[in-house]
């Protein structure tokens, strides 16, 4: 993290020591063809890219025989289990940072061209080998009348053949291009990079709908207010009354820290939770793979909504957060009204007991 996070990039020769077995080939065709998983095809012949957005039934996909085509299932971690866990790993960068992991399944010759990432990433070889070539964005013009944001003029100044388990990170705006060496799979951990102008947008139209809600709303006065010759100029007064406005708004640091660990904590667009059909008396629990959960001095923040938390429950919930679980004698610490909340929680189908952890509890 000192030396190369958004720097520059680290090449990690086994990473993972002869690679991952994160899920079969027909497995991950299967997520594919799924309406709540999110795939692309990508299709590069005699020159043509083409570019197809799932959900891609088997007959959609092409033979296995053909070359130069890759298929993407993004956000892995949602769905299999194994890729869930491999992205636990990924966890020293904090988690508002940290978005999903995505498997590339090329066939040879497959890839996706030259392009930049606006965004930090992690490219782990799972099986079969990829050939990347990697250069500083000197040039971003893209090539025109293509489905994909691939890179007009690409000069690599590295190259790397990357066997199983090996692993190549690369900071926002290094352009690379990946080529599959026969049949493939890459993981992609990727880190989320809000844009600073449609952050603060978010932002402030959430404060705003927030503010709606003040039950006395205190109205522009101006009893001093002299007959006036200029009757288009705006007066001083309501200038300085909107800027006091504005600023009480802005000014509301809780509210603002409840705000921005809602929309931090939101899960991914398309993620549905599954509440249980019986919620059992559970102990140790542990976080769905699909719950987002943060906090901050004040708060705890799951799934897009906030809590306060303090004194001991805070550090417990904080715990949870951290390491997405915890013992039944964790658990048993928390106040009753903390358990209700962890109840709540269960039914919505947010976390769920923990087999391993309930082991040996009373």
């Amino acid at each position: 993290m000192r030396r190369h996070w958004q720097k520059k990039p680290l090449l990690i020769r086994q990473a993972a020591p002869g690679g991952l077995a994160l899920l079969s080939r027909t497995a991950l065709f299967e997520l594919a063809a799924r309406d709540d998983v999110e795939s692309r095809l990508i299709v590069h012949d005699g020159g043509v890219w083409s570019l197809r957005h799932g959900p891609l039934k088997r007959r959609a996909i092409p033979s296995l025989k053909r070359p130069g085509w890759t298929l993407l299932v993004q956000g892995l971690d949602l769905h299999v289990a194994a890729a869930h866990a491999l992205l636990q790993r990924f966890r020293f960068v904090p988690d508002a940072r940290l978005d999903d992991l995505m498997l590339s399944y090329a066939s040879d010759g497959g890839g996706v061209g030259p392009h930049v990432d606006s965004y930090d990433v992690f490219l782990l070889q799972v099986q079969g080998r990829r050939r990347w070539r990697i250069g500083r964005a000197h040039d971003k013009t893209l090539v025109p009348d293509v489905p994909l944001k691939i890179l007009a003029h690409f000069e690599p100044e590295h190259e790397w053949l990357l066997e199983p388990g090996d692993m190549l990170y690369l900071p926002p705006g290094w352009a690379h291009d990946g080529v599959a060496e026969g049949e493939c799979l890459t993981a992609s951990i990727g880190y989320r990079a809000p844009g600073r102008e449609q952050l603060g947008r978010e932002l402030l139209q959430r404060l705003l709908d927030d503010a709606e809600a003040v039950p006395e709303e205190v109205l522009y006065r101006d009893p001093k207010q002299a007959a006036t010759a200029e009757p288009g100029r705006i007066p001083a007064e309501l200038r300085a009354f909107a800027l006091d406005a504005m600023a009480r708004t802005l000014a509301d640091e809780r509210g603002f820290d409840c705000t921005l660990g809602e929309l931090l904590s939101e899960p991914k667009p398309g993620v549905w939770f599954d509440p249980p059909a019986v919620v059992p008396d559970a102990r140790g629990v542990a976080l769905d793979r699909r719950t987002r959960m943060l906090y901050d001095v004040h708060h705890v923040f799951i799934n897009g909504e906030s809590f306060h938390a303090g004194g001991r429950d805070a550090k417990l919930m904080r715990r949870l957060a951290d390491r997405r679980s915890l013992s039944a004698a964790e658990h048993g610490q928390l106040s009753a009204e903390a358990r209700e909340l962890l109840e709540g929680w269960a039914a919505d189908g947010w976390l769920s007991p923990d087999t391993a952890l309930n082991e040996g509890a009373p």
